[in-house]
């Protein structure tokens, strides 16, 4: 091959370049690692580590993802993934799309809170770090944050009073915590945020699975975006049964309300 043919080649080879996977006739390495070897011996969390990370989680590390990942797998239809992906299922589009299109409406207001703690709880240690105590800190942030949304993300619930699956998670954190497998900044910080809401006369904001989660996320050291994508792969868990149950259902082209009821016309 000649050296014009050589620098083609490598500059082609270099357009794709990844540390994620290695692929070659008889040869599939995920992060180094022979998938021969991965095979059977690795669970799917250490999974999702390994191949956002390049290593593999110690057990109690591994032991807390899965539980935010649980935590997060299905809210019922009522959530506008779920019931889009179900209403997608009878459109005679397939699974594949009936759950891209649930991942699809994942956005910052549905879908984005953990994320968006996280930024939240990342600014508090910052500024803990720049000096500030924890009151300051939280108190900064919070103004921060208000300065473009008028919602705390990770704290209240629009259904639940107190989000079930928040004090199973944090209670998992504590103990995490206590035995050294996270520091806990990010826990103190969140609770720190909690207090920070109640007002006397005022109802509670307790913090929900999206703190709950952020915590986790934040702890275990993934940054601020990838609290989102790990959501997302939660909840795909959810949006894949919802959709595959309204396929069993033998529902046509069903819309987001029954038909015997009609959308409230408004007038010109």
């Amino acid at each position: 091959m000649s050296t014009t043919q050589d620098t083609t080649a490598a500059m082609v080879a270099d357009w794709w370049a990844t540390s994620v996977s290695r692929m070659a006739p008889g040869v599939i390495e995920l992060r180094g690692r022979p998938v021969q070897e991965l095979i059977g011996t690795t669970g799917l969390t250490d999974m999702i580590w390994l191949m956002l990370r390049g290593d593999v989680p110690d057990r109690r590390q591994s032991a807390l993802l899965e539980a935010a990942l649980v935590a997060g797998v299905d809210h019922g239809p009522h959530a506008p993934s779920i019931a889009a992906a179900r209403m997608a299922a009878t459109c005679g589009i397939g699974l594949n799309n009936a759950v891209a299109t649930g991942v699809n409406l994942l956005g910052d207001s549905h879908g984005g809170a953990g994320q968006q703690c996280v930024e939240v709880l990342t600014d508090i240690c910052a500024r803990q770090d720049a000096g500030a105590d924890l009151d300051t800190a939280v108190g900064d942030a919070l103004t921060a944050w208000r300065a473009h949304s008028r919602y705390v993300p990770g704290f209240g619930h629009r259904f639940h009073p107190v989000d079930p699956r928040r004090d199973p998670l944090l209670g998992l954190v504590d103990a995490a915590v206590r035995d050294g497998v996270v520091e806990g900044r990010h826990a103190t910080a969140a609770r720190a945020v909690e207090a920070a809401l109640q007002r006397p006369g005022r109802r509670p904001v307790p913090m929900n699975i999206d703190g709950a989660t952020a915590i986790i996320y934040a702890e275990l050291g993934f940054p601020a975006p990838l609290a989102r994508g790990l959501f997302v792969l939660s909840r795909s868990i959810g949006i894949l049964a919802h959709a595959w149950e309204e396929t069993q259902q033998g529902r046509r082209n069903k819309g987001p309300i029954p038909t015997g009821i009609l959308p409230t016309y408004l007038g010109n």
